[in-house]
């Protein structure tokens, strides 16, 4: 999400375009009128829509920055990819109402009235602010990576080619070359149809869950790999949220470490991917580096089963005071066994019995068995040197 300055400043800029695109259709219509040009007077309607689009921004610019709730889990971003999609379809409509009303005037040979020079001049003004309008709102979106305010940043140059259309159809009629009017209206038509289509179609492509490119997926890998205690990534997905995205991974880390180890590396992942790119929120999942063959890992014994046949040499009440710990790996199971410090050497007889046991039960799936004690026992050495239960 945007912070609060900027928040502020997208929605400044917004309402400088709507003061400007109220006074520029006001003087269009009123000087289009006193000076008697029909070109002046549309274009100052056409202008009018830039007024329609500020308000989408407007509306899009406050929802979206809004946090997430129950019904909006990842938050309120995707407003902006739906007000570019609306603004892209307004700019798509502009330009082929442009090249249609010009290809109309060159069928029926149609050409402006007299006008007064005048309405040249509001045009070349219209011309002059439009763009000025166009270069600090697109600098206000690439600085704040807004694709809504970029696109009605282009809308506001839609609106410019508009009024050089204008102005070059008034200063045709003045001279009396009145097809230039129309040729050069349809040019620009479909320049503005043209571009109006490509943000709306990035757009569409943004809303349908569309990944983000190659680069910017490179980007994030490197980030995630120079996190110490990763061994790799796969099945890196990303999706756009308005100007952000939410991004999953899955993690390689080391097959033996702890839960909250491998815990704290995906936090550090997470936090590394947010801090260094445009990432709303990113899930990682911690995988095994030595665990790859899902199908085959389901099919290991579980921990209650592997409990289960311990509990026919060892009573659960001694069970409980030993640590197990399991490793699922592509070879096979691993287990670990360290018995309490104090355990005595008929309780560490029954460990033993319960271990062969257990090889005996699930054959190949268990393939390691380690026993180590804790400190202070003179038991230990025994138990965890005998070849027979360190190997299945």
């Amino acid at each position: 999400m945007r912070t609060e300055n900027e928040q502020r400043v997208a929605i400044a800029s917004t309402w400088i375009s709507v003061a400007v695109n109220v006074v520029l259709v006001a003087a269009q219509i009123v000087v289009g009128f006193i000076a008697r040009s029909q070109a002046l007077i549309a274009d100052g309607l056409h202008s009018a829509s830039d007024i329609v689009a500020d308000i989408i921004v407007l509306v899009a610019a406050r929802h979206g920055n809004v946090a997430a709730d129950d019904d909006h889990p990842y938050g309120h971003m995707r407003f902006e990819n739906f007000a570019s999609l609306l603004l892209g379809v307004i700019l798509v409509a502009t330009g082929i109402g442009m090249a249609f009303s010009a290809a109309t005037r060159l069928a029926d040979g149609a050409s402006l009235a007299a006008v007064h020079p005048v309405a040249l001049a509001i045009a070349v003004f219209t011309l002059i602010c439009k763009e000025g309008l166009f270069r600090y709102m697109r600098r206000i979106g690439e600085r704040l990576r807004s694709s809504m305010l970029v696109a009605n940043a282009y809308h506001a140059r839609a609106d410019a080619a508009s009024s050089l259309v204008v102005a070059i159809g008034i200063g045709a009629n003045l001279a009396g070359l009145h097809a230039m009017d129309s040729i050069a209206a349809a040019i620009v038509g479909f320049m503005v149809a043209r571009s109006g289509w490509q943000f709306a179609w990035a757009a569409f492509r943004d809303l349908t869950d569309h990944a983000l490119s190659q680069e910017e997926i490179a980007a994030i890998q490197r980030t995630i790999l120079g996190i110490e205690g990763v061994r790799g990534v796969h099945e890196l997905r990303s999706r756009r949220m308005g100007d952000w995205a939410a991004v999953d991974a899955h993690v390689l880390v080391g097959s033996r470490l702890s839960v909250s180890e491998g815990h704290f590396i995906a936090e550090r992942v997470r936090d590394a991917v947010r801090a260094e790119h445009r990432v709303i929120e990113a899930v990682v999942h911690i995988d095994p580096a030595d665990a790859h063959q899902v199908e085959r890992l389901l099919r290991y014994p579980t921990r209650e089963s592997v409990l289960r046949v311990l509990r026919h040499e060892l009573p659960e009440a001694r069970l409980a005071r030993h640590a197990l710990r399991l490793h699922y790996l592509d070879t096979g199971v691993e287990v670990e066994l360290e018995l309490a410090a104090d355990a005595s050497n008929e309780e560490c007889e029954l460990v033993e019995h319960a271990v062969r046991r257990l090889t005996a039960e699930f054959g190949g799936q268990v393939v390691v068995v380690r026993l180590s004690q804790g400190l202070g026992s003179q038991r230990a050495p025994a138990v965890a040197d005998d070849p027979a239960l360190n190997d299945s």
